[in-house]
């Protein structure tokens, strides 16, 4: 049997009975490439989630969870909110957008600045619909002065009535403790999601094939990542060794020459530097191939969004 990356919760957590423990759901939203699977990734103190200089990196909404003493927070990292120009871009911004109802808390992740613009403001009309309290994350603040904080500070107090604001850098890992009381407050008590040992419910393949595709991204020239998907065709847990086969699909027959380069030089690169993170993931050594297969348009096409693990129903 294939193993997962995690333990699935229990319904109730042997030991614990929920009394004066907080459990609940903090959803981070934004722009795109505002910083949040690295702050995602930054509070639970393990890689999850991808990240790249590139926009809509993330695809899908990302679980992970972080356990104290003092209770258990289920962070739900979304897609960056932008205008979708094909299907899989409409899906990305329901996924972020069905996330707003699902949580406790919401952290509206933004850069440092006081202009706000258009995207800016389309978040803060979806953030006045939402129940839940919000709370503005000033990321990147390690890359501006200190004395303009109160400025951004201001510009963005004027657009809503946050329940806290808190200056942090993901990166630098500065101000991570001061968000988490913050979230803390705001959750209901109750018993724990998920048993204490969890990371994420994501299942193996899917991080290994997100990992794939971030080396991806980064490798890869402008017109060709955002049309790139990953999926693990086999992985196999032998004694010494995991086997994993992996296709990285694209949309045109140009693009599958770019993916493997010259001689294979470009698809050997991405797996070299795919390989050491996925070793570290399975605790195990990884021979792993790659493969590039094109199907074209993909990202307009319903069956194959689903495929490749977009389902455009569950956000409905």
């Amino acid at each position: 049997m294939e193993r997962e990356h995690t333990t699935q919760n229990k319904a109730q957590q042997e030991g614990r009975d929920g009394a004066g423990f907080k459990a609940g759901f903090a959803a981070l939203i934004g722009r795109p490439n505002v910083g949040k699977s690295t702050l995602m990734n930054a509070l639970i103190g393990q890689k999850i989630a991808i990240t790249s200089d590139r926009p809509q990196t993330t695809r899908n909404r990302i679980r992970t969870v972080y356990t104290c003493e003092e209770g258990q927070i289920v962070f739900l990292d979304t897609p960056g909110i932008h205008k979708a120009k094909n299907k899989l871009g409409d899906y990305m911004v329901n996924v972020a957008q069905h996330t707003l109802s699902d949580a406790d808390v919401i952290l509206w992740l933004v850069e440092p600045s006081e202009y706000i613009g258009a995207g800016e403001r389309h978040i803060v009309e979806q953030l006045k619909k939402a129940d839940a309290p919000v709370i503005l994350v000033i990321n990147k603040i390690d890359t501006v002065k200190k004395d303009l904080l109160l400025t951004y500070i201001d510009a963005y107090r004027e657009q809503l009535d946050f329940a806290e604001i808190v200056p942090l850098s993901a990166l630098k890992r500065d101000g991570l403790d001061v968000l988490l009381s913050c979230i803390m407050k705001y959750l209901p008590c109750g018993e724990p999601f998920f048993d204490e040992d969890t990371v994420t419910d994501q299942p193996m393949r899917q991080i290994v094939a997100e990992l794939i595709r971030e080396k991806a991204l980064r490798c890869l020239e402008e017109e060709v990542p955002h049309g790139i998907a990953v999926t693990v065709e086999t992985m196999k847990f032998r004694k010494k060794i995991v086997e994993i086969e992996a296709t990285i699909f694209c949309e045109r027959d140009s693009h599958k020459g770019i993916v493997i380069g010259r001689q294979g030089s470009m698809l050997k690169k991405i797996g070299s530097m795919a390989r050491p993170e996925i070793e570290e993931l399975v605790e195990n050594q990884v021979n792993l191939q790659l493969w590039v297969k094109v199907k074209k348009d993909w990202r307009d096409n319903d069956y194959l969004l689903k495929n490749f693990g977009y389902n455009p129903r569950e956000t409905e």
